[in-house]
């Protein structure tokens, strides 16, 4: 019996050892990565630069309280971040994942205001069906009804509007410009009936992950969110925890969009599953303000900054750059789209195929013309996860796709370093699961 209090009550396969874009369990069955873990794992698993680095800080030391000391793999790493950062952003805050990286973003808007004498800025704006983390504080920025409704009475208050949703959302009569526009002008509207003077921040991902399925926002969405946000002199935070480090084919996912956060969150590909590491990034600005004001950021944790962490990430980073890796993604995942459009493209019950980069998502409909979601008592999205373990294929299915409810994704988000024969494996084991599931 375990003793392991895990994710739910179901036994799992035990891990044993990865190679490349696999991960084999104790009876030595292969499983693809097609979800990188959870957009994860970007170098796959045996990188042996990663792993040579953290073998050679572990030989010179492995923890020192960031109370007391830096380290040159921290300094080293905040480097090499900085120098591919949005314009503008000038300082790095090391955390061990992405929701630290949300709390540190929060707080750190809120000590902002206070030091430059607004303290009633305190209200959050963010989306409907986003994502921001499981601790309390990003719990309550997120905008999904099924990972809140437990925690509801224990969340701080936050105001949430539609995320640009183009298949969802889009008129008949609109074009995407005309959609997005919309869209993001709901932003100003919510801005204004909560009184601009009293609103902190918007949060969004620049491409939304988990909640919805790899949901990209039409061109021009974010460029009219940054024009709000500087006209009501509201942050605005994007959340790059899982769409970052390269994922959708630029370095930072905001490069796309031509706009630059006043804070960046990133996580998961930072660490590409070798570390527990995550960021929070800001501009000089906020730095400034405090630095000037009260002298220190009221917030931190043991482990942030860890010196094997930082070590890792900083190998995840150059390899990504020096290896020009991220270059690579733009080119897969237009193979990977190739492969879901040939594969999806007329199927019955595939609604949409979207995504930027290796992100990419496969949203399932009973009816492809209405656009009609499952019922969620079937509970697809969990009979897909099932048939594609038994498959060999790991990838990332989800519930509540439209409105937290009702509705069936499948996230895949596969390691960088994945070949066109992989890709044409992950769609085969994949149209062979959604089928074995919808037949169940």
């Amino acid at each position: 019996m375990s003793h392991i209090f895990g994710r739910g009550s179901k036994s799992l396969p035990t891990a044993m050892r990865g190679e490349g874009c696999y991960l084999y369990d104790s009876s030595g069955k292969a499983y693809l990565d097609g979800s990188g873990g959870a957009a994860v794992s970007c170098l796959g698993h045996s990188d042996e630069a990663v792993k040579n680095a953290i073998r050679d800080q572990l030989d010179q030391f492995a923890f020192a309280h960031t109370g007391f000391f830096t380290s040159e793999p921290a300094e080293e790493l905040a480097d090499l971040l900085i120098a591919h950062a949005p314009k503008g952003i000038e300082r790095v805050y090391l955390l061990s994942g992405g929701s630290e990286a949300v709390e540190a973003a929060i707080k750190l808007a809120r000590q902002y205001v206070l030091e430059i004498g607004q303290p009633q800025r305190h209200r959050i704006i963010a989306r409907r069906q986003s994502y921001h983390g499981n601790t309390l504080g990003a719990l309550a920025a997120g905008g999904n009804a099924w990972r809140r409704e437990k925690y509801a009475p224990l969340l701080v208050e936050t105001s949430h509007i539609d995320a640009c949703f183009e298949y969802r959302g889009r008129r008949d009569e609109e074009t995407a410009w005309e959609y997005g526009q919309r869209t993001a002008n709901a932003l100003e509207t919510e801005i204004e009936r909560l009184g601009s003077e009293s609103v902190l921040a918007f949060i969004a991902e620049p491409v939304v992950g988990a909640t919805a399925g790899a949901v990209p926002a039409v061109d021009g969405y974010f460029k009219r969110v940054r024009e709000i946000c500087d006209k009501h002199e509201v942050l605005l935070i994007l959340d790059e925890v899982m769409c970052g480090m390269g994922r959708t084919g630029h370095f930072f996912a905001s490069e796309y969009d031509e706009i630059s956060p006043d804070i960046v969150t990133i996580a998961k590909g930072l660490g590409a599953g070798y570390a527990s590491i995550g960021a929070m990034l800001c501009s000089g600005q906020i730095y400034d303000a405090i630095a000037n004001g009260s002298g220190s950021f009221q917030h931190g944790h043991t482990y942030h900054g860890h010196p094997l962490a930082a070590a890792a990430g900083k190998a995840v980073v150059e390899a990504l750059v020096n290896r020009k890796i991220v270059n690579q993604v733009t080119s897969k995942g237009d193979l990977l789209m190739d492969a879901l459009q040939h594969a999806f493209g007329q199927h019955p019950h595939i609604g949409d195929l979207r995504g930027r980069g290796l992100f990419r998502g496969v949203e399932l409909v009973e009816d492809r013309d209405t656009k009609t979601p499952f019922d969620p008592a079937r509970k697809l999205h969990q009979k897909i996860k099932a048939a594609a373990m038994e498959n060999g294929l790991i990838c990332y299915p989800a519930g509540g796709t439209v409105d937290g409810k009702s509705g069936d994704h499948v996230l895949l988000a596969p390691p960088f370093i994945i070949s066109g024969a992989q890709i044409d494996e992950l769609v085969d084991k994949l149209h062979t699961s959604i089928d074995m599931a919808l037949s169940a």
